[in-house]
């Protein structure tokens, strides 16, 4: 991954963590050419982080699609976990958008925590429920779910919180680096190629491969990614395209366009099938086991 480029005497601070350990993790990659932190753990103080986001008394949504067999297989320990490690001692709104409002687990929830469930229509194929998600969170963070947090983090259902995962995470817009991809050459990384596509990257174009299962950010920067992706992917389906890997081949678009202010690294994110990696220490979010026979049928 190389180096941070920043000077070495440069002290990167960021809104919630103060100023950041960049050469803690020399291993690493731990920021990028436009100044962005790659948040690592080790890199930032998560006391700090708690202290000032209780500070600025934020309220924080989590969103999450649960259809089909997505709801019995995933989200109830999608949730469980969350309440758990996800932004512990915050005012926390989960936004669940499902076909089946009645099957959604009820949990109990610590303080200042709400769970809000949203009828979404049932999507004939997985691929259009995927391609759906960035309308459908357009219009929530245009209404109720917009009104009621300052930041939003969107995530996939197929997977579950094992470890801390607090407002270090939070800035004005949020990318992850795909756990699979984050040390592949940009020659490598599966962009859109199909030039007709408004996804299409050219070869000398990306910064990094971002993963659609996490992102987020301010509630106004996130309404212009999730507009910008909406508007993509019907210019692609008038004219009988579909990107590569659907939402995520245009979110990876928007943000080489748009980029991120914060990244989070493969710790935050991580897949159990890579196996041990001396440089992911203390993962925060793991992919649960696919099962897309059945889940995608």
């Amino acid at each position: 991954m190389g180096t941070c480029p920043l000077d070495r005497e440069l002290m990167l601070k960021d809104n919630f963590t103060g100023l950041l350990r960049l050469w803690a993790r020399p291993e690493v990659l731990t920021c990028t050419s436009w100044g962005a932190p790659i948040i690592w753990d080790g890199t930032f103080d998560p006391d700090v982080a708690q202290q000032e986001a209780i500070q600025q008394n934020l309220t924080i949504g989590l969103t999450v699609f649960a259809v089909g067999r997505y709801l019995e297989k995933y989200l109830a320990r999608f949730l469980e976990t969350a309440e758990q490690h996800f932004m512990v001692g915050q005012r926390v709104v989960y936004y669940v958008f499902t076909e089946r409002p009645a099957a959604v687990p009820r949990l109990s929830l610590g303080p200042g925590r709400q769970l809000r469930v949203e009828r979404v229509p049932r999507e004939r194929r997985w691929q259009d429920v995927s391609m759906e998600r960035m309308n459908t969170l357009h219009a929530a963070l245009g209404g109720r779910l917009g009104r009621e947090a300052h930041y939003v983090f969107c995530l996939d259902v197929d997977q579950y919180f094992s470890g801390p995962f607090g407002p270090e995470a939070l800035a004005e817009s949020v990318a992850q680096l795909h756990s699979w991809h984050y040390h592949w050459p940009r020659r490598l990384l599966p962009y859109e190629r199909d030039a007709r596509s408004a996804a299409a990257l050219a070869r000398d174009e990306g910064d990094f491969y971002y993963h659609a299962a996490l992102f987020g950010g301010r509630v106004q920067a996130l309404r212009q990614l999730t507009a910008h992706c909406a508007q993509a992917q019907q210019w692609d389906r008038k004219r009988g395209l579909e990107a590569r890997w659907h939402d995520e081949s245009h979110l990876n678009k928007y943000f080489w366009l748009h980029k991120p202010a914060k990244i989070l690294s493969p710790e935050f994110c991580w897949s159990p099938e890579i196996g041990r990696r001396a440089e992911i220490r203390r993962p925060r979010l793991l992919w649960a086991p696919k099962d897309y026979a059945v889940v995608r049928n």
